[in-house]
């Protein structure tokens, strides 16, 4: 039997104090080593700075390292939910691990607050299964609506697809292709796996198609490779990835040959560049503050932003569910806990505002969405 591999463990100081309610136990999935290391430690380091209350309650964050391994995070899940008896869960960091623990969370009526961005996680709503999965990165469908929009500004007439060969991937080149609906045309889909050393052969197909602009829809380092095989053989046109690149090492690792990249991200990302009358400034630049004065500047990512996100979300939800009556560590708070989730308002967290709803796990709208650029090794604003 695989060991589990706990990160981190955070305890909550055992300090007498007359208080109505148990200590608030939360499970956290995260990749922190493997192809997902990149993502996964970014939601450690802001999972690090979580106050340790919810609701105003005392909270204790178990963490678990998943390795980028699908059955390893079902074997967590289930370890959380059984052994932990954790109220919420919050992670994991990548999409087919977020579909595989749905039986879990049916299982022992445990409401997950993914990291993963595939729409799919959430829906289809009338699923049994999504019944208990919320999750904090943008839908697909919302990013590829803004990517388009930037392509038609641009004259952009044809497009080339390369994206991970999983339902990452999938779901990118799904909902890109209904959000262009021909304009612009994709004249080329190919697709590549996470781990994949060589894309050569894909990225030929691509250009042969001569198309005017490359679309990546990758997340992490992975996502790299097919751009800079792109540079290597010459590629002139645009190159746009999607929100799932937002890492430190993604620059590092692209170097040069990710300079002008154009993508879309939460707002979060780009917190200090955004113009005044954004809705979201206020909240990402408070952040930006906490999370750079731990990691130094520059270092803000769309995952960290997110992690904070889901904090926030649970805290709220954490006050309405104990205004119910319903103890911790019980079956009645956690369903609680999962009515409240899916009945936030108006809720401003780094990357956008949230809204969520019985037909909407996510809760995002055009203000979680910005475009930016990677500019001197930077992610950057770019300007509408």
């Amino acid at each position: 039997m695989r060991m589990f591999k706990r990160v981190s463990v955070f305890f909550v100081s055992s300090l007498i104090c007359t208080v109505a309610f148990a200590e608030i136990v939360i499970g956290v999935d995260l990749s922190t080593t493997g192809p997902a290391a990149a993502i996964g430690i970014q939601s450690s380091q802001t999972i690090r700075l979580w106050p340790d209350t919810l609701g105003g309650q005392p909270a204790r964050y178990v963490i678990l390292d998943d390795a980028t391994d699908v059955s390893q995070a079902v074997v967590n899940f289930r370890k959380l939910t059984s052994e932990n008896k954790v109220d919420a869960i919050v992670g994991p960091n990548i999409t087919p691990a977020a579909l595989a623990v749905m039986d879990v969370l049916q299982e022992s009526n445990t409401p997950m607050v993914a990291l993963a961005a595939s729409a799919a996680i959430v829906s289809p709503a009338s699923d049994p299964k999504k019944h208990w999965a919320f999750k904090l990165p943008q839908n697909d469908a919302l990013m590829a609506s803004i990517l388009v929009e930037d392509m038609r500004k641009r004259g952009i007439k044809t497009i080339g697809l390369i994206g991970f060969a999983d339902s990452y991937g999938q779901g990118w080149s799904k909902e890109f292709l209904a959000a262009a609906n021909g304009d612009p045309k994709v004249v080329a889909n190919e697709s590549f796996q996470r781990s994949d050393q060589s894309v050569t052969g894909q990225i030929l197909k691509l250009m042969v198609a001569k198309p005017d602009a490359v679309l990546i829809a990758g997340s992490g380092t992975p996502a790299a490779l097919p751009q800079k095989t792109l540079v290597s053989r010459g590629y002139k046109g645009l190159i746009y990835q999607t929100h799932g690149i937002g890492t430190l090492e993604f620059l590092q690792v692209g170097g040069k040959d990710v300079e002008g990249t154009l993508f879309p991200t939460g707002p979060g990302v780009v917190a200090r560049e955004l113009p005044p009358g954004n809705p979201v400034r206020q909240v990402a630049l408070e952040f930006a503050d906490r999370y750079e004065g731990r990691y130094g500047p520059h270092t803000l990512t769309q995952f960290a932003g997110d992690a904070w996100g889901a904090w926030m979300l649970l805290d709220s939800a954490v006050t309405r569910a104990l205004k119910t009556g319903a103890k911790p560590s019980t079956v009645e708070f956690r369903r609680a806990l999962r009515d409240a989730l899916e009945n936030t308002k108006d809720l401003i967290v780094p990357n956008g505002v949230l809204n969520v709803t019985a037909l909407d796990h996510q809760g995002f709208d055009e203000r979680a969405r910005v475009m930016a650029t990677i500019r001197d090794g930077k992610f950057s604003y770019a300007q509408p």
